[in-house]
C-alpha cells in the first residue's frame, strides 16, 4: 500500500473539504505516518474516514474528528498540551509536530508501555509519556493550555478542567448515552475560574470505558 499517497488523500479528501484549514495541523497530519501507530494487521485501515478499533474499548480517532478537535483547541507552537487516553500515540505525535510540548497520559501497565514504544519507534520528539488514572489528569505538569481527551466521554471530570491554564481549552466528544445517537464534539474554555462549553459538531467517536458515567442509585 502506498501510505504516502493515502496520507495525501486523507488531507485533501477528508480534512480540507470538512473545514480543516489550520496550515500547521494540515502539514503535521500530512507528515506523521498514522500507519506507524497501528498493529501490522490494521495498517491498511490507517487512512479510512472512520475510527480504527485498537481493542479494549479503544480506537484510533477518525482523522476528520481528530483534526477538527485540534483546530478548535487553537494549538500554537510552545503550547502545553495534555493528551488523555493517548492510546496508540498518533495524536500526541501530531501535536508535537505542531510545536507543542505534549504530556501523553495512559493507564499504567501495558497501555503506557505500548504508547512509549510506539512513539519511540516513530521517532516522535517532544512527547512525555506518563501513567495514571485518566480521569485525574496529570497534576505534575499543570497548567495546560490545551487538554485533548482522545475518545468520547459521558462526563468531563472537574479534576481535568481544573488543570487548564487561564484561557485554556479542553476538547473531546460528549457521548449521547443513547444507542444509535451521535455524540457531540465540544470545547470547554476556562476564564477567571469559570468553565464554559461550546458544541462544535456531531461525532460518532467510541466511548472511553474510563469515562462512563457512574450508575445512579435507584431506591
Amino acid at each position: 500500500m502506498d501510505f504516502a499517497r493515502a496520507r495525501l488523500n486523507m488531507v485533501e479528501g477528508q480534512l480540507r473539504p470538512n473545514r480543516v484549514t489550520d496550515a500547521a495541523l494540515l502539514a503535521a497530519m500530512g507528515a506523521v505516518p498514522r500507519e506507524a501507530f497501528l498493529p501490522e494487521a490494521r495498517r491498511a485501515l490507517a487512512y479510512v474516514d472512520d475510527d480504527v478499533p485498537l481493542g479494549g474499548g479503544r480506537a484510533l480517532m477518525e482523522p476528520m474528528v481528530f483534526a477538527r478537535l485540534v483546530q478548535a483547541a487553537s494549538v500554537g507552537p510552545g503550547a502545553r498540551v495534555l493528551v488523555v487516553a493517548a492510546g496508540a500515540g498518533y495524536g500526541a505525535a501530531v501535536l508535537a509536530r505542531m510545536g507543542a510540548t505534549v504530556v501523553a497520559l495512559e493507564t499504567p501497565g501495558a497501555r503506557a508501555e505500548a504508547l512509549r514504544s510506539a512513539l519511540a519507534a516513530a521517532g516522535a520528539a517532544g512527547v512525555t509519556v506518563v501513567a495514571g488514572p485518566l480521569a485525574e489528569g496529570w497534576a505534575a505538569a499543570v497548567p495546560y493550555d490545551v487538554i485533548l481527551i482522545e475518545g468520547a466521554v459521558e462526563e468531563i471530570p472537574e479534576a481535568l478542567t481544573a488543570q487548564l491554564a487561564e484561557g485554556g481549552r479542553l476538547v473531546t466528544v460528549r457521548a449521547s448515552g443513547r444507542p444509535g445517537v451521535l455524540g457531540r464534539a465540544v470545547r470547554l474554555l476556562r476564564v477567571a475560574g469559570t468553565v464554559t462549553e461550546v458544541v462544535l459538531f456531531d461525532a460518532g467517536t467510541p466511548l472511553l470505558p474510563e469515562f462512563r458515567r457512574a450508575p445512579a442509585f435507584v431506591f
